[in-house]
């Protein structure tokens, strides 16, 4: 649980500068209102019946200020796209460059290219984002500003941003960044410089802590789906079918949960929170065997982060540091594909078992209408913050309302399925697969309920 002064926004200083977008100062006035900058979202809304809500722990309300601490026609903004690629990083952009041009007026928004790498020392020139060269990137997935894992030193991105006399840093990322991005926050702030860094929360993965959803987690729920519906198809068409489907998930199984409540027809869902077995009475294999007895075929999903057991020492690790789970050794796809068969062709039961991976194609394509929507709103909040003079933060979503989160907060760990949630519940309610662990759930904390079979 955080603290009252985690949850505090840091800002740069007075704003003197009336905000140009003719907002109503009246509340309930037809015209949409200014946040005040006091406005705050309650961290915990459920309370027991009697009790009164706590609130000494309170998100700032993201959104436009009255008075804004940079005055337009001197600003000029940058922004950075990192890490992997995700549905919705074109259409950030767009938006922030609009809003920026448009309502704003800024002088100019440049884009550094290929994330964190691009504000080095031997970068290449940043691109100028006018209205004209964003004008069609939504269309498309990928970013136009190119993308890269890994940082440079942090005294060479902040001596970019002040040769390029920049205001206002807007990082597009997850948490390595983040990370970075409060990195870059702090050289600035012991140089004494005026520039905001604010961050847009981007991945997938949907793990970022106190940020009930990050963008582009839709659009692949529903690419995974699609997925899953294939390897269903394949799976009830053969005789002892399996289908058997990897996606992605580092640290947090939110792709496969989710993705497994929108198909429905997920037999075993297996995610790095919950602890699972292979081999045993209460294995994934007995599980499976039992299955394809009673209905002659199954589905499972299974997150990369699932090999995290594999890992040694001297694990493959990506520019980030991050464990890389497509490497042969980590890749639990193929392991899992090659395990399953061997076993069954061991017990004398042939099966006919489809391995699909649609992880960078999840990655890639364009944003959905839900995250289109998303992300513009996000763009918006986080062209307020940085005009604002808001810093070292990041735009979140909380109880449906936009929020200003600390960065440090937001990065102190990864954000991950509650075995004991009702998403989890959820999702072993419509598998109906059986606990496959030998571990009991008093000590591993996951609840399951009995089995049932589905398709």
């Amino acid at each position: 649980m955080p603290t009252p002064a985690q949850l505090s926004v840091k800002t740069l200083g007075e704003r003197k500068f009336p905000s140009p977008l003719n907002l109503s100062t009246i509340a309930g006035d037809e015209i949409a209102d200014y946040v005040p900058d006091r406005a705050r979202v309650l961290l915990n809304t459920e309370i027991l019946e009697g009790e009164s809500p706590d609130t000494s722990l309170m998100f700032e309300k993201a959104g436009p200020r009255e008075a804004i601490h940079f005055e337009p026609a001197k600003t000029r903004a940058a922004i950075v796209t990192c890490g992997g690629l995700c549905p919705g990083l074109n259409n950030v952009i767009r938006s922030m460059v609009l809003e920026m041009h448009h309502k704003y007026r800024v002088r100019e928004v440049l884009g550094f290219r290929y994330g964190y790498q691009g504000m080095g020392t031997r970068a290449l020139p940043p691109i100028n984002l006018s209205p004209d060269v964003i004008r069609n990137i939504h269309k498309y997935g990928g970013s136009i500003l190119g993308t890269s894992r890994g940082a440079e030193p942090v005294s060479d991105m902040v001596d970019t941003l002040e040769k390029l006399d920049v205001q206002i840093l807007f990082a597009i990322g997850g948490d390595g960044t983040l990370k970075g991005a409060h990195a870059i926050h702090e050289e600035i702030a012991k140089r004494g410089k005026h520039i905001a860094v604010v961050g847009v929360p981007k991945t997938i993965d949907n793990d970022v802590c106190y940020v009930d959803k990050t963008f582009g987690f839709d659009t692949a729920v529903e690419v995974a789906r699609m997925a899953l519906d294939g390897a269903h198809t394949e799976a009830i068409s053969a005789l002892n079918g399996l289908g058997l489907v990897k996606v992605m998930g580092r640290d947090s199984g939110f792709i496969a949960a989710a993705a497994t409540l929108a198909s429905l027809e997920v037999n075993f869902c297996l995610i790095p929170e919950v602890h699972f077995e292979l081999e045993g009475p209460n294995g994934l294999y007995e599980a499976l065997k039992r299955r394809l007895e009673e209905r002659r075929h199954a589905l499972i999903v299974v997150a990369e982060g699932c090999s995290r057991a594999l890992a040694g020492a001297n694990a493959e690790r990506d520019a980030s540091g991050n464990l890389s789970y497509q490497s042969a050794d980590l890749d639990i796809g193929p392991r899992m594909r090659d395990a399953i068969n061997k076993h069954f062709k061991a017990a004398g039961m042939p099966v006919t078992l489809k391995y699909i991976d649609p992880s960078y194609m999840i990655r890639s394509v364009p944003a959905n209408a839900n995250d289109s929507i998303f992300c513009d709103i996000l763009a918006r909040h986080a062209v307020h913050a940085g005009m604002a003079g808001k810093t070292d933060i990041v735009i979140g979503r909380w109880h449906d309302v936009f929020t200003h989160v600390p960065i440090p907060l937001a990065t102190a760990q990864r954000k991950a399925i509650d075995p004991d949630s009702a998403l989890w519940l959820a999702v072993t309610e419509t598998t109906g697969q059986p606990q496959l662990s030998s571990i009991p759930p008093s000590k591993r904390g996951a609840r399951m309920p009995a089995s049932r079979s589905s398709d």
